[in-house]
């Protein structure tokens, strides 16, 4: 392992954070802490995966020589986890959805619906439509009564001349 506080503080710190900013951006855009959207999930798992890797090969890969701290690159995984904190208040911050409106109980007796296909609120009076308006389909009418039998067919008479 690379890291040696005591010989090299700087290079040790600079494996660290990239480690912490590399884990928490994983957690970040796996566990959708913030309520992100698929992209900046995805954003977040990728530069995590960068930041962590870079950190394991410094820390257990890398046999020495030159290597360059870049310091600006930690800008990045800032924001992403400012823009995760500001996406996570402003939805529990969001109000909740109205609840859906309760559907009208069934009602088998009922008339036909009004012109609007809407029934009346329950407890509201019903009111007719306008004489602008086509009228609402009349209710089915009962079967008629079967008609009397009719008289058997007769010829006509011959004509009389």
């Amino acid at each position: 392992m690379n890291l040696d506080f005591d010989v090299d503080p700087l290079f040790s710190w600079y494996v660290v954070l990239l480690a912490f900013s590399g884990i928490a951006l994983l957690v970040i855009g796996a566990v959708n802490v913030g309520g992100l959207k698929a992209g900046w999930r995805a954003l977040n798992v990728l530069v995590g995966l960068g930041f962590a890797g870079y950190a394991y090969y410094l820390a257990f890969v890398f046999e020495g020589g030159t290597y360059a701290i870049f310091f600006k690159a930690f800008i990045l995984p800032v924001l992403l986890i400012i823009n995760a904190v500001k996406a996570a208040v402003t939805r529990s911050q969001a109000p909740a959805a109205p609840a859906a409106p309760a559907a009208a109980p069934y009602q088998p007796n009922a008339q036909y619906p009004p012109q609007g296909g809407q029934y009346p609120q329950q407890g509201a009076p019903y009111q007719q439509p306008s004489p602008y308006q086509a009228a609402a389909p009349a209710a089915p009418a009962a079967p008629a009564a079967p008609a009397a039998p009719a008289a058997p067919y007769q010829p006509p008479a011959p004509p009389q001349g």
